[in-house]
């Protein structure tokens, strides 16, 4: 049965998540009350991805596609991420390293710069490219983007040491492990490293960048990293409904993959792009605005990415907005929705909406009830119904799944027995996805 346009929240959907996602004591965050108790995440309608502003219901795909999809996008550019300028007319790609082999033979290295203007002293970022040597022509890609510099993102000696962003200095500065643990296995691999091989052995290609190419992560940042560059005479920081940091890496994930529409030994028409956390929430955006994506992979992107903000559970829309916390990674007229989330003219149904009819995983954690894992199953629900538009499978059921039930449709969830991030059988269960709907 089609999931209602409009959902409501049903105690007795509630109650029966609970027993897989069990309620904690809470707290306080930045002041603000935290409720894990799901019989007090309220009740609310979120907005209906099927309607047009002016009230027309939409009954087909192209009316989804010509009138309601662009009418979202502005609503989230301008309340949300905001918006962000197109392709550098300047842009250009510096292939350093053409073709080296990698891991053992397995793989084809290639390392590019790519530089947003002819000043090449300015923003400019890096990306780590890894083909299957063995591949008989163009393979789809699984584009990461990391935390880490790629010399610290993979486990390959031969990475050209990347830049992170130092909040002390606010400068970039090398990206190298402590001196005191420079030999250390951890430091040389995070323990969430990338599992290149493992995308080698599937035949799909892998690729990586860090966020820190294109904007800095921590608060009074506004102007800074690549958002320099389109500042306007007497501007310090971005206008309110223009991008906040997740709008930058996002449109650096773009970037990238212009640089892989020219590499011939990628299919640019099969990359799926991906992230953790709050570069979850980026891959769920730079998925929506750039349709060239072909995937979209989000680990837990939580509050400010797929969970419903309407819940008041976990992290809230209050908590991502405070002065002291995230307010720089969105829009500046995000934060006025702090205290008044019911009036936001958006929220995350629309936002997964927007990728359809591409495949879209949603990845979570069972314990990492900060992240609202089941109000990203809630808010892919209420997406269905434009998934079904095209006459893709949603996920076909309103019950959460049990840890490690995997749902593979046009809209995937899969929910670990763990923590916020990844644990290595998501990346098992990322290969599948991508062998289900990409893979040849």
């Amino acid at each position: 049965m089609t999931p209602p346009l409009r959902l409501l929240l049903v105690l007795a959907l509630i109650r029966a998540a609970s027993a897989q996602i069990a309620d904690a004591e809470p707290g306080l965050v930045a002041g603000i009350p935290v409720n894990y108790t799901e019989a007090k995440s309220g009740e609310y309608t979120v907005p209906d991805a099927l309607k047009l502003n002016n009230g027309t219901p939409v009954k087909d795909a192209r009316t989804w596609t010509t009138k309601r999809r662009p009418e979202i996008r502005k609503l989230i550019e301008d309340h949300w991420f905001g918006r962000a300028p197109g392709r550098p007319k300047e842009m250009s790609f510096d292939v350093f390293e053409k073709g080296a082999p990698a891991f053992d033979g397995k793989a084809i290295r290639r390392q590019v710069t790519i530089y947003f203007t002819k000043d090449r002293s300015g923003p400019k970022m890096e990306l780590l490219l890894y083909l299957p040597s063995a591949a008989k022509g163009p393979v789809p890609v699984f584009l990461n983007m990391s935390f880490f510099a790629n010399n610290l993102a993979v486990a390959d000696p031969e990475i050209r040491t990347g830049s992170r962003w130092d909040r002390e200095s606010r400068k970039q500065v090398p990206a190298v492990p402590p001196p005191a643990a420079a030999n250390s296995a951890a430091n040389r691999r995070p323990p969430r490293g990338l599992r290149v091989e493992q995308f080698l052995e599937a035949g799909i290609g892998i690729a990586t960048f860090t966020k820190d190419d294109l904007a800095p992560d921590f608060t009074s940042t506004e102007g800074m990293g690549v958002k320099e560059l389109y500042l306007k005479p007497g501007q310090t920081k971005p206008a309110p409904d223009e991008w906040g940091a997740i709008a930058a890496w996002a449109w650096g994930a773009s970037r990238a993959l212009d640089y892989l529409e020219t590499d011939k030994g990628v299919d640019a028409k099969r990359v799926a792009i991906h992230g953790v956390s709050r570069l979850g929430k980026t891959a769920l955006w730079g998925g929506a605005a750039d349709e060239r994506f072909a995937m979209v992979i989000a680990s837990c992107s939580g509050e400010g990415g797929a969970a419903i903000a309407r819940r008041n559970y976990g992290e809230t829309l209050a908590h991502m907005s405070a002065p002291t916390r995230y307010p720089y990674q969105f829009a500046g007229n995000y934060a006025k929705y702090g205290n008044k989330v019911n009036e936001w003219p958006v929220d995350a149904n629309l936002l997964i909406a927007m990728i359809a009819p591409r495949p879209l995983l949603l990845q979570t954690g069972n314990t990492d009830r900060w992240s609202d894992p089941y109000g990203e199953f809630l808010a892919a629900v209420a997406a269905a119904p434009v998934y079904e538009l095209f006459g893709k499978k949603a996920l076909g059921t309103t019950k959460l799944p049990a840890p490690g039930e995997a749902i593979l449709h046009d809209i995937g969830y899969i929910m670990h027995d763990g923590g916020h991030g990844t644990v290595p059988s998501d990346f098992d269960v990322y290969i599948q996805f991508m062998k289900v709907h990409l893979v040849r």
